[in-house]
């Protein structure tokens, strides 16, 4: 899947929500806690913290895809298309990092 095919997705899911989109402020939240739960996964994953016995395993991956959601819903809200926006950052990171690490 692509990212326009995703942003489609995520709309049509929305749209079909007399509610729809929440606003832009409310889904930075949902951003945050989603990114909190992550956090949380891979610290249990590969920190100090380890999970209590009686508690569930977490899965890294539906975390990221949470988060990548919520992004995908705030990228709608604002008419960002992320193919472009992701292609300018590598670009970006191309230019501006080029030198910055050693090479394999």
């Amino acid at each position: 899947m692509d990212l326009a095919s995703l942003q489609r997705q995520v709309d049509d899911y929305i749209s079909q929500f007399r509610e729809g989109y929440f606003p832009p402020l409310v889904n930075l939240g949902r951003l945050t806690e989603e990114v909190g739960e992550l956090a949380r996964e891979l610290n249990h994953l590969h920190g100090p913290k380890k999970k209590k016995a009686d508690e569930p395993e977490g899965a890294i991956a539906s975390e990221l895809a949470d988060v990548l959601f919520v992004v995908v819903v705030l990228a709608n809200q604002h008419g960002i298309d992320l193919t472009d926006a992701v292609e300018g950052t590598l670009r970006k990171y191309a230019v501006r990092d080029a030198n910055r690490w050693e090479k394999k």
